[in-house]
């Protein structure tokens, strides 16, 4: 295990979406958590217990190094997409489409020599949209919806068969490690708990 110094945000484990003014939600991709990190020429991919898995993920590596900014730390996840446009986890998992997996990136931590952990998430989120703005393949821009929208978002994520919601306070600096203010709702038919179930 490598060192890094952008520990990943967690979210808690929660039972109900919030359905506030203050809160955005975004659907969980099933796939890595990774930090993506460039600094010059090199680019480094992080996993959430801090593991160098640089090089395993090539199409987001070569969209890291496309980007305009040389200096630069997105959070996100690395994600298989499979024909219907839903997470495969289980292509993921294999390492027999690598070079097909991309990364939704939902948070920026770093930009052109700026520390914007600070800053709160609202902030951030406006910084990675223009960062992206005209950024294609490899590295997609996760959406987000507002507000009161939360529990409907969530009842439509688990019709389509995702994961889930994660959702987060607007207001918010980032922090790493276990956050109340990051709350994770699973949806209960998902693969994602099958696989959970399995582990016990």
């Amino acid at each position: 295990m490598c060192k890094t110094a952008f520990l990943p945000c967690i979210p808690t484990r929660g039972e109900r979406v919030p359905a506030h003014p203050d809160w955005l939600h975004e659907i969980k991709h099933d796939g890595y958590r990774l930090i993506v990190q460039r600094e010059a020429k090199r680019v480094r991919l992080w996993t959430r217990n801090g593991y160098d898995w640089s090089g395993r993920f090539p199409c987001i590596t070569e969209a890291a190094l496309r980007h305009r900014s040389n200096s630069f730390v997105l959070d996100g996840e690395a994600v298989l997409l499979g024909v219907d446009g839903i997470s495969d986890f289980a292509g993921l998992h294999s390492r027999q489409f690598d070079h097909e997996v991309q990364f939704y990136a939902f948070d920026i931590l770093f930009d052109s020599g700026e520390d914007l952990r600070r800053q709160p998430l609202v902030l951030r989120k406006a910084t990675l949209a223009r960062t992206l703005k005209r950024h294609a393949g490899g590295i997609v821009l996760s959406q987000f919806e507002r507000g009161e929208i939360g529990p409907d978002l969530f009842k439509a994520a688990c019709q389509m068969g995702l994961e889930g919601l994660v959702s987060k306070r607007r207001d918010r600096p980032y922090r790493a490690g276990r956050s109340p203010h990051w709350v994770k709702v699973k949806n209960p038919a998902s693969p994602a708990m099958n696989r959970a179930k399995d582990a016990f």
